[in-house]
């Protein structure tokens, strides 16, 4: 059910104009569903401090339009969210590809707590949470894509990706910041480097960056 008093207006024309600047086609209903789960977002961040962006519109740029920068890259029918803490990046994603489907996980009860709700308030059927750690998860198959936002070094989302995703054919996407020179040095033998591309997101002055990787 939609929670969001703002159909129109600044919000609205900042996450429209941020999509189209991106070459992606968002409905109306889709939009609604991202500015519901901001709304949801600021609310519980007042009481449970989930994020440390405060402001809607800042939180339009730096987690949903941020998170969108994926979507074309997402490959298979099956991807996991890998430290997924406030649902980013797969909430955004879930909205805008309702074909995938989506596994949230993340060890944090609280932070899961607030997922399942926006999953119950928006009526995301694609989406299903994994309260874990991530070296304790063993999914019944691996995933086609795995993504990743801020969870940890490259190093050790590696350590932890491995047996969560198709080997040699499954897709991780860790985002990052500046080029990770440091980090892609420590890739190991076991992985191959698709691509490191950078990205922009309206509004976003910092660096953004998406590594892509697979098993070999």
């Amino acid at each position: 059910m939609s929670q969001s008093t703002y159909p129109s207006g600044p919000w609205h024309d900042q996450l429209a104009a941020g999509a189209a600047a991106l070459g992606l086609s968002l409905d109306v209903p889709q939009q609604q569903q991202m500015l519901d789960f901001i709304l949801l977002l600021h609310q519980w961040n007042q009481l449970f401090n989930l994020t440390g962006v405060k402001e809607p519109g800042e939180m339009i740029t730096r987690h949903l339009l941020d998170s969108l920068t994926l979507l074309p890259l997402l490959q298979g029918r099956r991807v996991l969210d890998l430290g997924t803490g406030a649902g980013l990046p797969g909430i955004p994603l879930a909205i805008a590809s309702p074909s995938h489907e989506f596994t949230l996980l993340d060890s944090h009860q609280k932070k899961q707590r607030f997922v399942s709700q926006v999953i119950t308030d928006l009526g995301l059927p694609n989406v299903r949470v994994a309260t874990i750690r991530a070296e304790h998860y063993r999914p019944e198959s691996p995933f086609d894509t795995l993504v990743v936002r801020a969870f940890a070094s490259l190093s050790g989302i590696l350590s932890l990706s491995r047996p969560l995703l198709q080997a040699r054919t499954g897709l991780l996407i860790a985002m990052k910041g500046r080029y990770p020179k440091d980090e892609i040095e420590q890739v190991g033998k076991d992985w191959r480097i698709e691509g490191i591309l950078p990205v922009w997101v309206p509004g976003m002055e910092a660096e953004r960056h998406l590594v892509l990787l697979r098993t070999k």
